[in-house]
């Protein structure tokens, strides 16, 4: 949507979405949300607890109200979680309410930038390329589907990536105006 008041980042796991979205809530002065770690903070709980105890679904559930919630303010960057998009309603909400840049990244890069990664529950599995592939089969047209701008990721440090981000999101998103006081 534009203009829009949010700035919305999708995509896969690993694609930088909140290291970058960090720093672009920094170059936009506006304040950030991890939609997975405000989850967290809320419950109390890890995702992957909230995994074990309710499933993909009651977190599914946990993540489109989470959603809801935060995209009802104006001027803030939100770096949802990779299946944030699985949901009709979540992609209504990302479409109606923000800016949705999708941060692409192949799963070549995701299986290089999560090799340490122990955490995320939909990766606890003997063949990781396996579920990354067909995660993606799944979501890349997802993300498509309700995504403003598409920017592919590059081997390069989280600062160069962080500008080259920044830099294609100025050039095409339009902020509406700040109400002046009174």
């Amino acid at each position: 949507m534009n203009p829009s008041p949010n700035l919305f980042l999708v995509g896969p796991m690993g694609a930088g979405k909140t290291s970058i979205g960090r720093r672009l809530a920094q170059h936009f002065a506006l304040p950030f949300v991890d939609l997975d770690m405000a989850i967290e903070t809320a419950t109390g709980a890890s995702i992957a607890l909230i995994f074990e105890l309710e499933g993909e679904d009651g977190f599914r559930q946990r993540e489109s109200a989470a959603l809801r919630q935060f995209s009802a303010s104006d001027g803030l960057v939100l770096a949802g979680g990779g299946g944030i998009v699985l949901r009709e309603a979540n992609r209504t909400c990302l479409a109606q309410r923000g800016f949705v840049v999708y941060l692409q990244a192949d799963v070549g890069h995701q299986i290089e930038r999560l090799r340490r990664d122990r955490q995320r529950p939909l990766l606890a599995t003997p063949d990781r390329h396996q579920r990354l592939q067909a995660m993606a089969s799944e979501r890349e047209p997802l993300y498509r589907q309700v995504a403003d701008l598409c920017i592919p990721s590059r081997r390069e440090t989280l600062r160069k990536a962080s500008a080259r981000v920044a830099a294609q999101i100025e050039a095409v998103w339009q902020r509406p105006p700040v109400d002046a006081p009174s």
